[in-house]
C-alpha cells in the first residue's frame, strides 16, 4: 500500500470501488510472486511510478474472508500527491471511483474490519 509522508504525518492511500474502501490490491498472475503482484496491480490502479519498499520486504496478510480469500499488502513509500485513476482496459472506465490520502486514525473508519490487524501492522512500520 502506498503512503507518504506530509503535513507533519504518514498518510496512506485508500481507494474506493462502490460502497468499499481498501488498499490498491489484486490478483497473483502464473509465474508472478506475490511483491510483483503489488507493484504491478498498485500501478494499474493508481498509476505511481515512484514506489520505493523502504520498510522493506515484509507483508501483511488479511484474515481469511469472503470464501477463504486472503489479501497480502506491503508498504511503499511515494513522493506523488495527486492520483490517476487509470482507465482499465475491459471497461474503459476506472476500477475505482475515488481516492483519499487519510491519516492512519482516518483510516480506521473508512476501511473494513477485516483490514483492521493490517493498519495496526502499517502503523508500527510507519512509526519505527
Amino acid at each position: 500500500m502506498p503512503v507518504r509522508f506530509a503535513f507533519g504525518d504518514w498518510q496512506l492511500l485508500v481507494l474506493r470501488s462502490g460502497a468499499t474502501w481498501d488498499f490498491p490490491g489484486g490478483i497473483i498472475n502464473v509465474h508472478e510472486d506475490s511483491l510483483e503482484a503489488a507493484k504491478r496491480e498498485t500501478f494499474a490502479a493508481t498509476a505511481l511510478t515512484d514506489l520505493e519498499f523502504a520498510f522493506g520486504e515484509d507483508s501483511k496478510e488479511t484474515v481469511p474472508y469472503a470464501g477463504n480469500k486472503v489479501d497480502r499488502y506491503y508498504v511503499a513509500e511515494t513522493q506523488t500527491r495527486e492520483i490517476t485513476l487509470p482507465l482499465s482496459k475491459k471497461t474503459g472506465k476506472p476500477t475505482h471511483d475515488e481516492w483519499r490520502w487519510v491519516t492512519c486514525d482516518e483510516a480506521e473508519e473508512f476501511l473494513p474490519p477485516r483490514l483492521t490487524h493490517v493498519l495496526e501492522w502499517v502503523r508500527q512500520r510507519i512509526n519505527e
